[in-house]
């Protein structure tokens, strides 16, 4: 049957989210309810909110669940009712890239995830007045107290308990962006310097996995004192305070940049990424600018070898590389749970509020449950 329960909507010109009483209809092939945990709010769900990214609202958004298996649709094997999981983007799973085991290189990727609503164009979500809502973002749509989800996005994990699998729920997308950048596409090797450019969650997730490779300088950009000495604590060996001068010329002293990161999707960092590498370096993007971005750059410096690489969640393969984040942290290696401030439903706004600050890296919205 029908479940009516309450979800964080997005609508078109607003300047936050309303809860609003919502329906979500029974789970079809190939999905499943979950009873939603915790929901972790990153900038890609702020920047649809802001008009900056084309997905169609009005909408459900949120993908970094954190759920509990309540329901599965027709023929669901790979979750049951009851597992706690995990939840990250999806992928078609029978395309080439799929099936040669990158799920990122997905040549549905952005209908799948992107467009609030299944491939086929419907949704599982409704106002209790028929009005239909943009659901399954990211196969999740998770910041609602139940979601009906592809389980294509949804990961099984181990958890001692409710709290300790909200604490996780940034590993669906912002650690696992981070850090796979860092440890499945740039893989600096030993004695290579990366420089990350923004110190944000992603940034910061992206400093702690270099600790774990044989880079021998690991260096932080922005522009707030508290993030660059949190970049410290994690495992930047330098870092650059942008307000202290020029970019350029703050880099320029910092020796041979074989690897760089830029997380902050602002179009002028990637120009100045891009000069700084050395030739033959390599610079990944993750930041997301205001979809129609562009920048520009010397085309020699190509032709001496650098280059640009765009990266989808980390380029990973979620399946096996969010419990092999989950426990690189229950080793103590990857503390990610520095970066995370909870609130409860009722304090949405001040959660976006202090995203958009920058007062907290990483809000999570802990939904009551077993030991909320």
């Amino acid at each position: 049957m029908p479940v009516s329960t309450t979800a964080a909507v997005a609508r078109a010109g607003a300047d936050g989210f309303t809860w609003e009483p919502v329906r979500l209809e029974d789970p079809r092939e190939g999905e499943a309810l979950v009873r939603v945990v915790a929901a972790g709010l990153c900038h890609t769900d702020l920047s649809v909110l802001a008009g900056r990214l084309p997905v169609t609202l009005p909408a459900v958004l949120g993908h970094e669940g954190a759920a509990v298996v309540e329901a599965v649709g027709p023929g669901v094997t790979s979750v049951m009712p009851g597992d706690r999981v995990l939840l990250s983007f999806t992928n078609c799973g029978h395309c080439t890239a799929c099936l040669g085991g990158r799920p990122t290189a997905c040549s549905t990727f952005f209908l799948r995830n992107f467009s609030a609503g299944r491939p086929d164009g419907s949704s599982p979500i409704s106002t209790p007045d028929g009005e239909r809502l943009g659901g399954r973002f990211f196969g999740q749509s998770s910041l609602a107290r139940h979601a009906v989800v592809d389980v294509r996005s949804a990961v099984k994990v181990t958890a001692t308990g409710e709290d300790e699998l909200a604490m996780l729920a940034p590993v669906g997308c912002g650690v696992q962006t981070g850090a796979g950048a860092v440890l499945n596409v740039l893989r600096p090797a030993t004695g290579a310097t990366l420089v990350v450019f923004g110190a944000g969650a992603v940034g910061l997730s992206a400093v702690m996995a270099a600790r774990l490779t044989g880079a021998s300088r690991i260096i932080a950009v922005d522009r707030v004192p508290s993030r660059l000495r949190l970049a410290l604590e994690l495992g930047a060996t330098d870092i650059v305070d942008t307000t202290r001068g020029p970019l350029p010329e703050l880099l320029s002293g910092l020796g041979d940049l074989t690897h760089a990161l830029e997380t902050t999707g602002v179009p002028a960092v990637l120009e100045q990424a891009i000069d700084a590498v050395s030739s033959t370096g390599t610079v990944a993007v993750v930041g997301a600018p205001a979809a129609g971005s562009r920048v520009s750059f010397d085309v020699n410096a190509l032709i001496d070898g650098r280059t640009i690489r765009g990266v989808t969640e980390g380029g990973s393969d979620r399946l096996t590389f969010i419990p092999a984040l989950i426990e690189l942290h229950r080793q103590g290696r990857l503390p990610f749970d520095r970066l995370i401030r909870t609130y409860p439903p009722e304090e949405l706004d001040r959660a976006v509020a202090d995203a958009q600050s920058g007062a907290t890296l990483k809000p999570v919205i802990r939904f009551s449950g077993e030991d909320a």
